[in-house]
């Protein structure tokens, strides 16, 4: 069996979706596959967060940004190991995506979130009121039969809540600001009234996946779920199309413009992490979804492709759950009285920092030669008392699996403690004893933690003068292990400005394309702000559909 398309596209995450719905509107004939049961990836499975400088809810939200100042900033944090065609293509292309989605669609809307500080703030360009902007809340009972079909999150969310990053972030204080307990009782209504009127609210990556579905829907693009691309077509040297299986049967896909690879990661495939990551390799500790395994990486290797930052990852100091995926940290290390260390009982970083640079350090070796993984993050009570911590409320009784499976560990004493973890007693002693003489005067002058805008995002604001510091000092203590998790690889296919697969050598494989996970990214080994995977990933795929479309 054989059918013909003009663009086929590997993936229903965010960059697949985008590109299907530019090249549907260019007048191509246009089909997505997805190897999974479910649509949206590991899209939909994220914060929803979307990183593209000088977009148009940036204007009109009168933040000031320009394409030299944003060129500045990329520059600063990608450097060279991003190319600068690909840092020029995303900055241009960018705020046109937005544009026609906003221009083309009835429901791809969206709004700033305001405060997000870029990463890197302090770096040339930087935007300590940030330049990320996310979905508006999505009815998703609209969708009808393909709500159930869209890719859970990784952390179920109950009661039908829903929420914004910034609501997020608010909620996070419910138990220390009157803003952060309005916040929670607003959202708390918002679910009441949902179930009341038979809404089904979706927010974050939820609601950007199912934004897009819908657009396709309204547009009448197929996706086939449960398809998964076998092969690649080649044709002297030129791909024309795929081998999908379906229904038990494998089908020849013909493509007259092009495939588009947008299939996600290889974070899955144990394999692929042994032989391009660095040591400890395991597929236990990411958020990546279920299906990325790395079948873009492979049909591309095979099709002739160069590969780039394969040994790296959008990582992220992470918390092994008992039965469950590990819980990605991203404000607990930001908020007072808690620091990490390593098996010395030494800090090696600005906790509070961007989560990639935190498990960087974890990955770089000390003056032993010793890496920090796994470390400990270290808190006490009267923290426990006040912050969220691993989805669970403050003074929630923490359930007894973390103890058992040894992930979480408590002591009246920071000496007893340090036996219970296996690190010097002294050395945790002096660690915590200096730290606590800088956090009573709000400096940390060893990492500089809270002095970035972006440390300061999740920090306690009735904290002064540093609202990321206050001592470790009410017992009991805790340690819990914290291992170097991931939302997917970084690394992938070598592309150029159109999104067209190249070479060794440098030139192009005619007919193929990659965005998202399966392209190498754009940022290089770091990361520019909150959405700074999905924004690259819906704009290369927007410019990969452009090309097609012969414009």
């Amino acid at each position: 069996m054989e059918e013909d398309f003009d663009v086929i596209i590997a993936g229903s995450g965010a960059a697949g979706m985008t590109a299907a719905l530019r090249a549907h509107h260019d007048g191509l004939k246009v089909l997505i596959v997805e190897k999974s049961a479910y649509y949206g990836g590991s899209t939909a499975r994220s914060g929803g967060g979307i990183w593209v400088p000088n977009n148009y809810v940036l204007q009109r939200e009168g933040i000031h940004d320009d394409p030299q100042k944003a060129r500045a900033y990329l520059d600063a944090v990608a450097g060279e190991d991003a190319p600068s065609e690909q840092k020029a293509a995303f900055l241009s292309q960018g705020p046109a995506m937005l544009a026609f989605l906003r221009a083309h669609t009835a429901y791809m809307r969206f709004s700033y979130a305001r405060g997000y500080a870029d990463y890197y703030p302090g770096k040339p360009g930087g935007l300590a009121e940030g330049r990320t902007i996310e979905p508006l809340l999505f009815n998703g009972a609209l969708l009808e039969e393909d709500l159930a079909l869209l890719n859970p999150p990784v952390v179920p969310i109950p009661m039908g809540f829903s929420f914004n990053s910034a609501e997020f972030n608010r909620m996070n204080m419910a138990f220390r600001t009157w803003r952060g307990f309005g916040t929670s009782v607003k959202v708390m209504l918002r679910a009441m009234g949902s179930k009341l009127t038979g809404k089904k609210m979706l927010s974050l990556g939820q609601a950007l996946s199912a934004r897009l579905r819908m657009s396709m829907k309204e547009a009448g693009i197929p996706l086939w779920l449960n398809s998964p691309m076998k092969s690649l077509l080649t044709e002297n040297g030129r791909v024309t199309g795929m081998i999908v299986e379906k229904d038990g049967e494998e089908i020849a896909l013909r493509a007259t413009r092009g495939v588009l690879l947008a299939a996600g990661g290889f974070e899955r495939n144990l394999h692929m992490r042994r032989e391009f990551m660095p040591a400890p390799e395991t597929t236990e500790w990411t958020q990546g979804s279920p299906g990325n395994t790395g079948d873009g990486h492979l049909a591309g290797i095979a099709a002739g492709a160069a590969l780039s930052l394969m040994d790296d990852a959008w990582w992220g100091p992470s918390v092994r759950t008992p039965g469950a995926e590990a819980f990605f940290c991203v404000a607990e290390r930001s908020q007072p009285g808690s620091i990490m260390v390593n098996h010395a009982g030494e800090r090696f970083t600005n906790e509070a920092a961007a989560y990639v640079d935190v498990v960087h350090e974890m990955y770089r070796r000390n003056a032993q030669g010793v890496q920090h993984i796994p470390c400990f993050f270290i808190m006490d009570q009267r923290f426990r008392n006040r912050y969220l911590f691993l989805g669970m409320f403050p003074r929630q009784r923490i359930p007894k699996a973390y103890y058992r499976e040894k992930i979480i560990f408590k002591a009246d004493t920071v000496d007893e403690l340090a036996r219970r973890i296996n690190i010097p007693e002294e050395n945790l002693v002096n660690t915590l004893r200096r730290f606590n003489d800088m956090a009573r005067k709000g400096e940390d002058e060893d990492f500089h933690r809270g002095e970035s805008a972006y440390d300061r995002y999740y920090g306690d604001p009735r904290i002064k003068p540093n609202p990321c510091l206050a001592p470790i000092d009410k017992p009991p203590f805790y340690a819990v292990e914290m291992v170097p998790g991931d939302i997917g690889t970084k690394g992938g296919l070598v592309t150029d400005g159109h999104a067209r697969v190249l070479r060794e050598d440098g030139t192009v494989i005619e007919g193929l394309y990659a965005a998202g996970n399966n392209a190498a990214s754009v940022m290089g080994r770091s990361y520019a702000g909150a959405g700074a995977t999905i924004g690259p990933a819906m704009t290369f795929g927007y410019i990969a559909a452009l090309h097609m479309a012969g414009k």
